[in-house]
């Protein structure tokens, strides 16, 4: 019994937990679309800035910066850092026409300890915000300031992604996560980018197969 059980640890439980995964990278290798065509920022009138063929990160921050550093900085933690490095990323931050000195202090300050080359600090008038936000066509509202709570996934083709089966909204679906809470971020926003590298790597793989067999 003593041999079966060391075997059983060494052989049987690797193998349980590996099936285990694979079921679970299987199930969530999809990250579901929840709006098909997201207005470009390129709209917006900086000629350099596009959502196409970028995996964006947004944010909209308002025009009260005590309401928005706590999130921006929570951002740069948790999820920018983590994919910074990665093709095809970015993070966007879209601010009202006229904030340009109230947020120089926080884009110095997330300069002096990270790397912000791939933050993109875009400013909108309210106009051009509210049409953005809008496209996304989420059940949410911008505030008062222009600001939202919720930073939001829009993948290389304009589509707003996210989740069908979430256990904490009313109706399974997540169009944007809580940029306040750590855990929603690390745990939710974090795993959602990584399940999109997924499948960008197994296309990728995919159509280098293709190719070989022509």
């Amino acid at each position: 019994m003593k041999k079966f059980g060391v075997l059983f640890s060494l052989f049987i439980l690797p193998l349980v937990f590996y099936i285990f995964l694979s079921k679970g990278i299987y199930k969530y290798s999809n990250l579901p679309i929840l709006t098909s065509e997201v207005v470009d920022i390129h709209s917006l009138g900086d000629s350099t800035a596009t959502f196409n063929e970028h995996l964006s990160v947004i944010c909209f921050l308002g025009n009260d910066i005590n309401t928005a550093k706590g999130s921006v900085f929570n951002l740069n933690e948790t999820i920018y850092k983590r994919f910074y490095q990665k093709p095809y990323f970015q993070m966007v931050a879209i601010l009202p026409e006229g904030t340009q000195e109230q947020y120089k202090s926080v884009i110095e300050e997330l300069s002096a300890f990270t790397n912000t080359s791939n933050w993109r600090f875009i400013y909108a008038n309210k106009t051009q915000i509210n049409t953005l936000f809008n496209s996304f066509d989420t059940p949410f509202q911008l505030n008062e300031n222009l600001y939202s709570d919720n930073a939001y996934i829009i993948d290389r083709k304009l589509r707003l992604r996210g989740r069908k089966d979430d256990d904490d909204t009313e109706d399974g679906k997540l169009y944007g996560y809580n940029m306040k809470s750590i855990a929603v971020l690390k745990n939710k926003m974090k795993d959602d980018i990584s399940i999109i590298y997924y499948q960008l790597k197994k296309s990728a793989e995919k159509e280098a197969r293709r190719k070989r067999e022509i």
